[in-house]
């Protein structure tokens, strides 16, 4: 076989690839998204990454982990399907096992998945019907020409394939999107609302942080390389485990329940020094002990093991949920329905824990149970169990490396150490004394501060330290160390150029 010979076979091989991946993404939308083969694969290949090379990648990565990720799986099933390509110029059978032995993998990792359903393998059985039916489509026969006439056949017929592929990967994408949009859900008033929010101190400076976190502008951290899309009506929370008396709640049942505000910042334990991962709104939605007071807790319990309609499992100290703070199974976000992409129908919103202790999305089980019988998503992987939000603070403006103009310039942030609430934010000026800055509105224990402190700039290189202090005394610590597994964290440092 000579190179042009091979050129050919791996371009039928890519463009049979192309629309095997195309049908499997078609129906995976109609069957289960997260069952498409190249997005059941990248959840496997990140249910099987070493923690520390997990770590690794969100702290070089950030959210683009999950694109790279997804890029790689891509591109390695297109180089192993132009291989099959190749291999089937001289003999289609081979070429075909290629194309069955990646069919396979997709199939493989789709009912891998926690709460996988045998029909969720019927996305990798429609790759593998379209890439072979096009792959055989491609590869000339014995009374077929190779040259001339064959080489505009091969041209012709890999531009069909390819806009069809085009229209089932579109039509796709279309359903995945239309199944996002939450519309048409009447949201009951709470027992005793909160007054609104104040107006927050970016009306006034511009750069600072929203005092509300817009819901389209939320940080959004988790391991879904497509977020679950649920029916709220046929959706269901169970509380079972070590109670006297579980039961089951729909939807409906679950707004008619005593439904409770709560201002709250929420942040990841990824988050890194001054990091975007951290947000604030005003939640809705039913206190935990609520719902664990009618199920009755058994002596003994320890942890909540909360599970996602995907298997997804997070572990939270039943403590959380019996000391006074409001942790609710949240299912509003600043006075609308949660969005898809965090966590529609119902989700968990716990105060003073970082997300991997007390914010599963999905939310469809409370399980009351013990740290010693069961083991979650995150404590499997050896993460600490308790993860207490640490005081925190960061400068939104100047943006490090900015040139600024001499004279009087405004350097403000946000601060927040949740269930303590802050004191207290300083800055200091190239290491000299801490200044006290001025504070915004307040917006609870559970909420974040925003901040500012009027500086008279001079010309030069300055390195600006801020650090907030919690109502309890205590200071943000010095100490830089990586977020992992307890999310230490240490002082935000910029640099900002004076002219």
């Amino acid at each position: 076989m000579n190179r042009h010979e091979a050129a050919r076979g791996a371009l039928a091989g890519l463009v049979s690839a192309l629309a095997g991946l195309a049908a499997g993404h078609l129906v995976g939308a109609i069957v289960a998204p997260a069952a498409s083969p190249v997005l059941a694969v990248g959840s496997a290949v990140i249910d099987r990454t070493p923690t520390a090379l997990k770590q690794a990648a969100i702290e070089r990565l950030g959210t683009a982990d999950k694109p790279v990720l997804l890029g790689t799986v891509l591109v390695a099933t297109l180089l192993l399907a132009a291989v099959g390509g190749v291999l089937a110029r001289r003999s289609l059978p081979v070429g075909a096992a290629v194309v069955v032995l990646l069919v396979a993998a997709a199939g493989w990792a789709a009912l891998a998945r926690p709460a996988a359903r045998p029909i969720d393998v019927l996305p990798a059985l429609a790759t593998g019907v379209a890439a072979l039916a096009a792959l055989r489509w491609l590869t000339p026969q014995d009374e077929e020409p190779v040259d001339g006439p064959g080489r505009r056949r091969l041209l012709v017929r890999s531009g069909v394939i390819v806009g069809a592929a085009l229209v089932a990967g579109t039509a796709g994408q279309w359903l995945v999107a239309r199944a996002r949009d939450v519309t048409n859900i009447a949201l009951p008033r709470a027992l005793r609302p909160l007054p609104p929010l104040p107006r927050g101190l970016e009306a006034t400076y511009r750069g600072i942080t929203p005092f509300q976190t817009d819901r389209d502008d939320f940080y959004r951290v988790d391991i879904n390389l497509t977020t679950p899309v649920v029916d709220h009506e046929s959706w269901t929370l169970r509380i079972d485990g070590m109670v006297d008396r579980p039961y089951e709640l729909t939807f409906d049942e679950l707004l008619a329940l005593p439904l409770i505000e709560c201002d709250i910042t929420l942040t990841c334990v990824s988050n890194e020094v001054g990091g975007p991962y951290v947000g604030a709104g005003r939640w809705l939605g039913v206190r935990v002990s609520d719902l664990l007071e009618r199920a009755g807790v058994r002596s003994g319990a320890d942890q909540i093991l909360s599970t996602a309609v995907d298997g997804f499992t997070i572990s939270t100290p039943l403590a959380a949920a019996q000391d006074g703070r409001d942790m609710i199974v949240a299912v509003a976000l600043n006075g609308e329905p949660l969005p898809r992409d965090h966590g529609f129908p119902a989700r968990l919103v716990t105060p003073g824990l970082y997300g991997y202790v007390g914010a599963t999305k999905w939310l469809t089980r409370l399980t009351l149970t013990t740290y010693e019988e069961r083991e979650a998503y995150w404590t499997k992987r050896d993460w600490a169990i308790d993860g207490p939000i640490k005081i925190s603070s960061r400068i939104d403006t100047p943006a490090a490396l900015k040139e600024v103009q001499a004279g009087r310039i405004v350097v403000g942030g946000v601060a927040w150490a949740q269930g303590r609430g802050v004191a207290a934010v300083e800055v200091s000026v190239d290491d000299g004394d801490w200044q006290r800055a001025e504070f915004g509105p307040d917006g609870g224990v559970d909420y974040w501060r925003q901040w500012y402190l009027l500086w008279d700039a001079e010309p030069g290189r300055h390195t600006l330290t801020v650090r907030a202090q919690a109502s309890d005394g205590e200071y943000q610590t010095e100490e830089r160390a990586t977020p992992f597994p307890d999310g230490s964290s240490g002082l935000q440092q910029i640099v900002v150029r004076v002219t």
